[in-house]
């Protein structure tokens, strides 16, 4: 018995951290922050063109930084400041990333770097999605099975480009427009980069990108082809 239970407890603790490790591949010094330029660096391992990579670094930051590191800042004034000196500010934090000066900096005005904090990842979670994180960021199998059940048509175990699309109006909420985009950026970003030569994204792809193994695998062939 003892060792089901230990197998129970350890696929419990993975379905627990199934977001944070979608996300983790993205921190490349492991530090629990995500910054834009590791963002970018991310896609690029994986295969992506400098000017995706460009966008998903500014959008999927901005939109997630503030919510897993809330800032409340009382001073416009120390705002505008801090802005006005921006591009120097980051020239200076790029060359002394470990020094002390560049840690004060963090701490007070985390958004100007548009950090993510993996550990708070769940509460960026968008509306309009597909359930398959739950709001504590755990993976719902159930959910993730309902895909397939619900819109694969001609294939039990993969999406079409029209089922794909079909799923994401099924889950739209009522004037949730950035549930939508958010939703409409990252399953299109990812059929095209993972469907096959017949236009399909297939099951285990899709359930890959849930834990985040996908992007290792991906980072792993991306490189196998540039040394080729």
């Amino acid at each position: 018995m003892a060792p089901s239970s230990s197998r129970n407890n350890k696929q419990e603790e993975q379905d627990q951290n199934v977001l944070r490790k979608h996300v983790a591949f993205f921190d490349m010094n492991n530090d629990g922050i995500v910054y834009p330029w590791e963002t970018f660096q991310g896609f690029r391992a994986i295969g992506c063109g400098l000017i995706l990579s460009s966008v998903a670094a500014i959008f999927i930051n901005l939109g997630l930084s503030q919510k897993t590191r809330p800032v409340f800042i009382t001073s416009l004034f120390i705002i505008f400041v801090t802005y006005m000196q921006l591009p120097t500010l980051f020239f200076f934090c790029c060359n002394n990333a470990d020094s002390f000066i560049f840690n004060i900096i963090l701490n007070l005005f985390p958004f100007i770097f548009l950090i993510i904090e993996v550990k708070n990842i769940q509460k960026a979670k968008h509306g309009s999605d597909s359930g398959v994180y739950d709001s504590e960021g755990r993976f719902v199998p159930s959910k993730f099975e309902e895909i397939f059940k619900k819109h694969a048509k001609k294939h039990p175990n993969a999406l079409t480009s029209d089922e794909l699309m079909g799923m994401l109006k099924a889950n739209r909420e009522p004037k949730d427009y950035k549930g939508w985009l958010a939703s409409y950026t990252e399953w299109k970003i990812l059929y095209v980069l993972c469907k096959d030569k017949d236009g399909l994204l297939h099951k285990e792809t899709i359930r890959a990108v849930y834990d985040g193994s996908l992007f290792e695998h991906m980072e792993k062939e991306h490189s196998q082809k540039k040394n080729k």
